[in-house]
């Protein structure tokens, strides 16, 4: 690519295995993850990351009612998404045919109480024996870019196994006012076990919406299903009755058996019992 960003990662992935003929690749896999990824017919190009320092801007829910802040919610999809595309620049910097292992975290620091840094990390990889990985370039994303997955290489095995190819980590998130109660309904509440319907209905709410937006992104990446679906809950740098809901998971699409992969076909095994 002529044009991708930051610029400051440019001497580190030029001497990387994707960059030049001569480069050394760098992962995050463990020692079972690289062999099992060399099973499935892919090889390690390098360690690619995303990053965004992020300040979150204020906004402020109705004391007694159950609210999405949506100011908040934009900000934090719009963090994740610049440190998701600076990631995936640098997989096709390398000319990678997916991402595997993708792990999406926050992280704050002390001289900066009210910024957080989001980072995007993985390990691009790319097929052996013909690009993209297959006919038609059958392993990459449908729009023909690198593919995102956070499975682990024993998880993406199973999956080409099993004929279905990742596209796309997906993510919904929201950002919800929980609704406080009044002293009044507190002291009615004094003593007694009962089911806070407020607070359920707006745990409900947010949820649903999370997960709602992280189904939408993977119809929109021409995926078939999501595996390894998480939902996190977060307070992060807001007020206590300020929640974020996070929904991710890993995006995938079937393919026909004219491209599965002889790799990962199962293979016959000889069990020699050494009961006598």
């Amino acid at each position: 690519m002529s044009s991708w960003e930051p610029h400051a990662a440019d001497g580190r992935l030029a001497n990387t295995a994707g960059g030049t003929s001569s480069g050394v690749f760098t992962s995050d896999l463990s020692v079972s993850e690289y062999v099992l990824l060399g099973d499935a017919g892919f090889e390690p190009l390098g360690f690619v990351v995303g990053s965004s320092m992020y300040h979150i801007g204020l906004q402020v829910g109705r004391w007694s009612q159950n609210q999405e802040l949506q100011v908040l919610t934009q900000a934090m999809y719009n963090a994740r998404e610049l440190a998701m595309t600076r990631m995936r620049a640098e997989a096709d910097y390398l000319g990678a045919d997916g991402i595997v292992g993708v792990q999406l975290r926050m992280q704050s620091y002390v001289w900066g109480q009210d910024v957080l840094e989001f980072i995007a990390t993985g390990t691009a990889v790319r097929a052996l024996g013909g690009a993209g990985g297959g006919p038609e370039g059958a392993r990459r994303a449908p729009d023909g870019r690198a593919f995102t997955s956070d499975l682990s290489a024993q998880d993406f095995f199973r999956l080409l196994a099993a004929g279905a190819v990742p596209v796309a980590f997906v993510l919904g998130t929201c950002v919800y006012h929980i609704a406080h109660q009044t002293a009044m309904q507190s002291l009615r509440q004094a003593g007694q076990n009962q089911e806070m319907l407020v607070f359920t209905q707006g745990i409900y709410d947010a949820r649903e919406l999370a997960l709602g937006r992280m189904q939408v992104e993977a119809a929109q990446a021409r995926a078939s299903g999501i595996v390894g679906v998480n939902v996190a809950v977060n307070n992060h740098v807001w007020d206590e009755h300020a929640t974020e809901f996070l929904a991710t998971g890993t995006a995938i699409r079937r393919l026909g058996d004219e491209r599965l992969s002889p790799q990962t076909a199962p293979k016959p095994t000889f069990t020699l019992g050494l009961d006598s």
